[in-house]
Formats: structure tokens, C-alpha cells, sequence
């Protein structure tokens, strides 16, 4: 409360003393700080009893504040950054005076990040530190600030290069002049200068013209893949465009083709000793590059006499290929492309692939027969096909495709004493004629059935059956499972449903009759079928006679004759449905229906 009371006395004399007051303050402040103006104000800036505290100078100067954190500008560096504020900003000197003042001369600009080198230092602080080139909006609309200047090169330049280069402009130029570019290494680029081409004016290649209004000088996107991209190509594109075969950029005249250039390119590749050959040897090296390498033009690879003498004398043609390769005329002979039309025997077929040297055992000159394939080929059958002291030729089955498989056809088979018929016609040759021996045999090979198939009813079917065990008195050539066997030999006719039941159905195959029995099968309709009825209609001797009134052509009772029982059908009797007095057993478990009625008063159907 005193201490309180102490400081509104001194408040109040300050207030009403000008005197007082001018020895508390040492001057105005600048207009900067007037607003700071007044005792009540001191302490924002001053601490009590201590000078001005830099702490509170950089909470209202956040700007310079965040830079020192961010270890940027001048005010981060080791220089600058362990002085006092009041060491180069003073105070309360006047409205006008100036706090932020430099001598412009001695100003270090390296202490501020970004060292002044070349051309920049002469330039004025203003030419630099102005709103335009401000990149940071926040400072823009403070005049005397000199803060938020980029340092990339186009914060104060024009980019003339209109984004088509690096925007780092150090990699090429240097701050003491644009031009040349001091920094730029052309072999860090996708096109190294070497020989003639680092002797070469750079507007040579880079030429200038206009882009977006604007003069405009193109560094990228300058097509050189090939020489051809800049320079005239004096061969017409006759030797293709990979310049580099044969010449260097030391200069055109240093040829170096030999053994480099693609001579395919050309049309005519060179092979073999054609590659060992000089290009002297057949192209004139003195003649103008226009003209140079074309006195070939238009050979083609199989013209050999455009060169060579023809020794043959044109026996086999101009296509020396036919039989040469370029490795050599002698001992390389490429005779697998000879054209072996030319002569009376034309290879088709295998004849194509056999080696010439099957053939031909001494000189490829000399004759050989060809009228007959055993001129050549061994007779594989062993006489099977001589007929009258002569040897049918293999042409007569076989072409020049190939031994295996046959041109004897179904027609040709058909007249020899086994035509071919039914299932006969899908079965492969070699299931009849390759016999265990691994030979083939055409002669005396048998034409019965059993001469080639087993007989599988040997023993369980009477020869009766099948006289002279003939399988074709019960089946045909389409198909085993067809047959044509007259079941009225046996002594059970087939009649009704029975003759479109199959076979199968009544000669089952059991462990002891594995294609099924044949014979001693009853006759009887119950050894076959169930009786439905249970032995309703059993004689005194056990045995059911179906037939009584079942027929063969189904189910239906139709030989059966209700005046032969016990029970005449006479007027209304004879019109209702055998169902209505003809019931299922109803103490049976089994469901038979009673036809068998023991009982038949009136009174015993009708109530």
C-alpha cells in the first residue's frame, strides 16, 4: 500500500512538471515508436532499472524474430546476433531520426546469407531491395524494408529462357556478365562437344528467332540423334544415316568405315570373305562424296558374275548361292540351297532334306540313276510285292513325303481279297499288317475274323451257333455291339418287346461268363421276371404260366378271359374298371393286388 501510494505521487508530479519530465526521458522517440510515447509505456521497452531488453524487442519485431530461429538473414549471423539492438538501432534521439541507418560503403552483404560477387556489387541496394522483387507478400507493402528478397536468380532477372532451362542459373552463368555463360559445361549435357564440333560458333547450332513476342534464342530441345539432324547428308540416305560408321567429328575426311560400317544397311550385307575384303577392292574412294561408294549401287547378293567369272559357264545359272556361300568356293559349299530343278531329278518331299553327300558318294557331276526308288533305297518289304520276276515300285504307296503312312487307299483295298468295310475302315494299318516282330506283313496274313480277333465265346457258345466259329453269322464290321444272330435257331422265338430288348438284358456276364451266357437260360417268364402277383396264380404244381393272360407286347392282360373263373361278368359287372374290385391287400405290407377273391356274394362287396 506505501509502495503504491510512493509511485501515484510520482506519476503525479511527472504529469504536472515538464522539468521532471525531461530528466526521465532523454528525448522523443522516432515515428517509428511514437505510439510508445509516455511514461506508462517505459516499460515495454525498458526493464525497471536496466536497459533496453532485446527480448522485447523481437516480440514486436516477430519478423526479425522468426528469421534469428530460422537461423536466416543478417540479423542470424555470428556477427550480428550476440550484439544488443540498441547497439545499431538507438533511440529517443527525435521523430526523424533515422534507427535503421548503414553505411552503404562498409556494409558487409555476406553477413546477411547471400555474398554480393561480380556485377552485384556494384549495383545499388535499392536496384535490388525493391517491393517487386519481394518474395515474401508480407514485406511488400513496406517501403523501407529489406527484408523478404528471394536469392534465386529470377526474383530480380527476367528468365529469358522462358522456363525451358534450369531455373538454377548458376549452372551456366557467373555474376560477373550473362554473356558468355562461364559456368555452362557442354559435356554435362546429352551432347558432348568434341573436335570440329568444340570449334563451332554456339549461334551455329543454337540459332535465335522468336518466342511469346519475344527475341528468343533455343538451347533445348534441339534434335541431334543423328549428324543428319544438322548436317546435309551428301550420300542421298543410300548409306543409311548412322554418320559415325564411318567418319569422326575430327573431321569428314578421317574415314573409319572399314570393319565399322553396317554394310547391310546397303542391301548387300557382307558375309564370309566379303568382310575381309578392302572397300577398295570394289568401291573408287576417289570419287566425290555425291557419287562415293555408289559405283555398286543395286547389286544384289546373289549376282556373284557382277564380280565374279562364272567357271560353269552358266550350266546351273547365275545364283552362284545355289551352291557357294562367301566363305569360299571350295570346301564351304552351301549345296543344301542348290537348285536341284535345274537338273532331270527336282528334290520334293524327304528328297528336299537328305544331305547332297547321301546322294552324290563322289563328284556332284557325275550321273546317278533315279528312274526307280530301289535305285537308291533298299525294298524294305523283302519281295513281298514281286510279281512276275519284277518289284512293284514304292511309288505305287508312298510319295516323297515319307515312308510312313501310305497312298493305298479304301479304294485300291477294295479290290484285293479283303475290301474293307464298317469298323474295318477306322482301324490303323499297323493293327493288321506290323506284325510282333516289328515287321510289316501284306501277304497271307489271314481274312477270317478269328485270323486276327479272339474268339471270346470259345467254350461257353455251341458251334451250332456260329458254324466253323464264323463271327459273322452274329455280328458285323460297324460295331461289335450290333448283331445279326436269328434267334428263331434257338428255341426261344423273340417276340414282342423281346426282339428290341438287347442281348444284354437276358445273356448277363457274370465272373464265369464274361461276354455273357448264351446258353441254358429258362424260357421261363419268372426266371426273368417278378412275379407282382406273389403266387396268386401258381398251378398245384407251383409253376406260373404268364401267358394265360399276359401277351409280348406289354403288361396289358390280354389274353386273359374272366368267363373262364368263378365269377361271370354279366350286366353292370362287365362295365366297371377291374380297380374297383380288385384292391391291394390291405394286411399285406406289400401292397399285391387281390385277383384271386375267394368270395364274391353280393353282399360282400355291397352294403
Amino acid at each position: 500500500m506505501r509502495i503504491s501510494k510512493i509511485l501515484a505521487l510520482f506519476l503525479t508530479l511527472v504529469l504536472t512538471h515538464s522539468a521532471v519530465l525531461a530528466q526521465i526521458s532523454p528525448g522523443d522517440l522516432t515515428s517509428a515508436h511514437a505510439e510508445l510515447e509516455g511514461m506508462l509505456n517505459c516499460t515495454k521497452c525498458h526493464d525497471l532499472g536496466d536497459k533496453v531488453s532485446n527480448t522485447k524487442c523481437l516480440d514486436c519485431h516477430k519478423e526479425i524474430k522468426s528469421r534469428i530461429n530460422k537461423k536466416q538473414g543478417y540479423h542470424a549471423s555470428s556477427q550480428v546476433r550476440k550484439k544488443d539492438c540498441f547497439d545499431c538501432h538507438s533511440e529517443h534521439h527525435g521523430r526523424k531520426f533515422e534507427m535503421v541507418r548503414f553505411d552503404k560503403e562498409s556494409f558487409n552483404h555476406d553477413w546477411t546469407g547471400y555474398k554480393l560477387t561480380g556485377s552485384h556489387k556494384q549495383v545499388d541496394c535499392r536496384e535490388c531491395h525493391q517491393p517487386d522483387n519481394i518474395q515474401e507478400s508480407k514485406y511488400k507493402s513496406d517501403k523501407n524494408t529489406f527484408l523478404g528478397l528471394g536469392q534465386d536468380c529470377n526474383m530480380c532477372h527476367e528468365d529469358v529462357h522462358q522456363n525451358t532451362l534450369s531455373q538454377k542459373c548458376t549452372d551456366c552463368h557467373d555474376t560477373k556478365k550473362f554473356a558468355p555463360a562461364s559456368n555452362f559445361n557442354h559435356s554435362k549435357t546429352d551432347f558432348a562437344l568434341r573436335g570440329k564440333h568444340a570449334q563451332v560458333d554456339c549461334i551455329e547450332c543454337h540459332k535465335k528467332g522468336s518466342r511469346n513476342g519475344k527475341e528468343f534464342q533455343f538451347f533445348s530441345d534441339i534434335n541431334h540423334s543423328n549428324c543428319t539432324d544438322c548436317h546435309d547428308d551428301p550420300h542421298l540416305g543410300e548409306l543409311g544415316t548412322s554418320c559415325t560408321s564411318c567418319h569422326t567429328e575430327s573431321g569428314w575426311d578421317n574415314f573409319i568405315g572399314r570393319g565399322r560400317f553396317n554394310h547391310n544397311q546397303t542391301g548387300f550385307p557382307l558375309k564370309g570373305k566379303h568382310q575381309s575384303v578392302d572397300c577398295r577392292e570394289c568401291h573408287s574412294l576417289e570419287r566425290g562424296p555425291t557419287t562415293v561408294f555408289r559405283d555398286r549401287s543395286g547389286v544384289r547378293t546373289n549376282e556373284c558374275a557382277t564380280c565374279h567369272d562364272d567357271v560353269h559357264n552358266g550350266k546351273f545359272g547365275s545364283d552362284c548361292a545355289d551352291c557357294h556361300t562367301e566363305k569360299g568356293f571350295r570346301g564351304s559349299a552351301n549345296l543344301g540351297e542348290f537348285n536341284h530343278d535345274r537338273t532331270d531329278f527336282a528334290l520334293r518331299g524327304k528328297h528336299e532334306t537328305v544331305d547332297c553327300k547321301e546322294c552324290h558318294k563322289g563328284s556332284m557331276l557325275d550321273p546317278l540313276p533315279f528312274n526307280t526308288c530301289l535305285s537308291c533305297h533298299d525294298d524294305f518289304h523283302e519281295g513281298q510285292f514281286v510279281e512276275n520276276g519284277n518289284t512293284q515300285d514304292c511309288s505305287s504307296c508312298h510319295d516323297v513325303s515319307g515312308f510312313e503312312g501310305s497312298t493305298f487307299g479304301f479304294d485300291r483295298h477294295a479290290a484285293t481279297k479283303f475290301p474293307l468295310e464298317g469298323g474295318h475302315m477306322a482301324t490303323p494299318c499297323f493293327e493288321c499288317h506290323l506284325a510282333d516282330d516289328g515287321k510289316w506283313k501284306f501277304k497271307d496274313i489271314g481274312q477270317r475274323c478269328n485270323d486276327c480277333h479272339k474268339d471270346v465265346h470259345a467254350g461257353t457258345l455251341p458251334e451250332k451257333y456260329y458254324p466253323q466259329k464264323d463271327c459273322a453269322f452274329c455280328h458285323i464290321t460297324d460295331s461289335w455291339l450290333q448283331n445279326q444272330f436269328d434267334h428263331t435257331a434257338t428255341a426261344f422265338q423273340l417276340e414282342g418287346v423281346h426282339s428290341t430288348t438287347q442281348c444284354s438284358e437276358c445273356h448277363k456276364r457274370d465272373a464265369e461268363f464274361e461276354y455273357g451266357k448264351f446258353t441254358g437260360i429258362s424260357s421261363t417268364c419268372i426266371d426273368c421276371h417278378d412275379d407282382i402277383h406273389k403266387g396268386q396264380f401258381a398251378d398245384q404244381w407251383g409253376k406260373i404260366d404268364c401267358k394265360r393272360c399276359h401277351a409280348f407286347e406289354n403288361w396289358d392282360a390280354v389274353n386273359f378271359d374272366h368267363s373262364r373263373t368263378k365269377f361271370q361278368l354279366e350286366g353292370r359287372h362287365a362295365e366297371i374298371e377291374c380297380s374297383a374290385c380288385h384292391k391291394p391287400d390291405t394286411t399285406s405290407t406289400s401292397d399285391v393286388v387281390v385277383y384271386k377273391i375267394e368270395q364274391f356274394e353280393c353282399i360282400n362287396c355291397h352294403q
